[in-house]
C-alpha cells in the first residue's frame, strides 16, 4: 500500500471539525509527553523510533483497524520510514509533511466578524502552539496584531483580500514566541508598534503605544483604541476594536488569566494583574468579545475553530476572575505556575533585537507548548 503525506492545514481541519484519527507519536518519550498534536477525538501510541528500528511487529496489535493512522516525528523523516513499514504490513497509514516543527508553525485563518465600516476582523490561530493573533481590514487598509514569525501568511492573506498593511502592533514584548511584528513593517512599510513600558531595551525604533492612544485603518478611519492593562508584562496593553471586541494580549484568556512572572517579577506585578482583571476590565462593557493572545486547551476551540467569549461570561466562569481575597489571588498566580517557556529569555532577547537568530534557531526556540497562562 502506499504511504500518504499529510500537511499541517489537513490536520488542523480534523482537530477542528472533531474527526478521529489515530497518532502513532515516533518522538521520545519526554518530547511526546511536553507536547504532542491534541484534539477531542485524536488518540496517541508514542512509540520512539529507535525501538522500531528492527521493525513493527511488536505494536501491530496496538494500531487500530478502523481509524486513520497517522505517523509524525520531529522533521519528517523518522515517520516516513515507521509508515511504510506500516503500509508493507497492509495498514492504511500516512505520514504528517514537515513532521512537528511544521505542526508548531500553521496558522489558520478564521473571521471572526464584520466590522461597521464594511471591514472584517480575523483570527489567526496557531493549533500546534497556541497562538493567536489578528488581523483587521478595513478599505484596502490591515492591521496585523500579535503576529509571529511566519509572517509570510499574513502577507498572503492581505495580498488576497486586496489589503495593504499599514499597522502592525504587539500587545506586549512576547516570550513564548518570536513576533513577526517587526519583519511585517519592514516588508510593507507599516507603523509598529509596542507599549513603551516593555520596550526600554529594544535595538530598533516604533511607535510607542500609550492608554488611550487611537489607531486608525482605512479612510472611514476604524479605530483600535489602546488600554493600558499591565499585569503580564509591565507595558501589557489591550485593544478594544470597533466598540464590539476586546484583544486582551496575554492578560485575560478563555480559561485562565495571564501569568506574571516572566521578567521575573511575579511579586511586583501581581497587584498590577489584579488591578487590570478586577477594575479595568470591570469597567468595560460586557458584551465585548474577548479574543485573547493565546489558548491553553483544545476545550476552548468555538465549534469554528475560533476562541473567543463574552466578557460578562468569563466573569461568570473564569476562576481567575471570581476571587474575592486578594490574598487568594496573589497565591493563584505566584504560586500555581507551570514551568517557563522553553528558551522564553533568548526570545525575549530577540524580540528586543539583542540577537539575531538565524531560522532554524528560532524554530528550534518556540518549538513546545506555550505557557503563559497561571494553572
Amino acid at each position: 500500500m502506499s504511504v500518504k503525506e499529510i500537511s499541517a492545514k489537513d490536520i488542523a481541519k480534523k482537530v477542528i471539525e472533531k474527526d478521529p484519527l489515530f497518532i502513532l507519536d515516533v518522538r521520545n518519550e519526554s518530547d511526546f509527553q511536553d507536547w504532542k498534536i491534541e484534539g477531542e477525538s485524536i488518540t496517541h501510541l508514542n512509540v520512539p523510533y529507535f525501538d522500531l528500528l528492527d521493525g513493527v511487529d511488536g505494536i501491530l496489535d496496538k494500531i487500530p483497524i478502523d481509524k486513520e493512522v497517522l505517523v509524525v516525528c520531529a522533521k519528517e523523516g523518522s515517520s516516513l520510514m515507521v509508515a511504510e513499514m506500516l503500509s508493507s504490513e497492509g495498514i492504511d497509514t500516512a505520514y504528517l509533511k514537515g513532521g512537528m516543527k511544521t505542526w508548531s508553525e500553521h496558522l489558520e485563518p478564521v473571521k471572526i466578524g464584520d466590522l461597521s465600516d464594511g471591514g472584517e476582523l480575523y483570527q489567526f490561530v496557531r493549533l500546534g502552539k497556541g497562538c493567536l493573533s489578528y488581523m483587521a481590514v478595513s478599505n484596502r487598509e490591515a492591521a496585523v496584531i500579535d503576529s509571529i514569525r511566519t509572517v509570510e501568511v499574513y502577507l498572503d492573506f492581505a495580498e488576497k483580500k486586496g489589503v495593504k498593511i499599514t499597522q502592525v502592533m504587539d500587545t506586549h514584548l512576547h516570550a513564548d514566541h518570536i513576533s513577526g511584528g517587526r519583519r511585517i513593517a519592514e516588508k510593507t512599510g507599516a507603523t509598529y508598534w509596542l507599549p513603551p513600558k516593555d520596550a526600554e531595551e529594544v535595538q530598533f525604533s516604533y511607535e510607542p503605544l500609550k492608554d488611550g492612544t487611537s489607531i486608525n485603518i482605512g479612510n472611514t478611519t476604524l479605530a483600535i483604541q489602546s488600554l493600558y492593562t499591565p499585569g503580564h508584562t509591565i507595558g501589557s496593553t489591550s485593544f478594544v476594536v470597533d466598540d464590539r471586541f476586546l484583544l486582551t494580549g496575554d492578560i485575560l484568556f478563555v480559561d485562565s488569566i495571564g501569568r506574571p512572572d516572566l521578567a521575573g517579577l511575579a511579586q511586583d506585578w501581581v497587584g498590577d494583574l489584579r488591578e487590570t482583571l478586577y477594575r479595568r476590565y470591570k469597567e468595560l462593557s460586557g458584551e465585548l468579545l474577548v479574543l485573547p493572545a493565546h489558548f491553553m486547551i483544545m476545550e476552548e476551540l468555538n465549534g469554528d475553530g475560533s476562541v473567543s467569549a463574552k466578557l460578562e461570561e468569563l466573569f461568570a466562569t473564569n476562576h481567575g476572575l471570581n476571587m474575592e481575597k486578594e490574598e487568594e489571588f496573589r497565591n493563584l498566580v505566584t504560586e500555581n505556575l507551570p514551568p517557563q517557556p522553553n528558551s522564553y529569555q533568548e526570545i525575549r532577547k530577540t524580540n528586543m533585537g539583542k540577537v539575531s537568530p538565524d531560522e532554524e534557531e528560532q524554530r528550534e526556540m518556540e518549538i513546545g507548548p506555550n505557557r503563559c497562562a497561571v494553572r
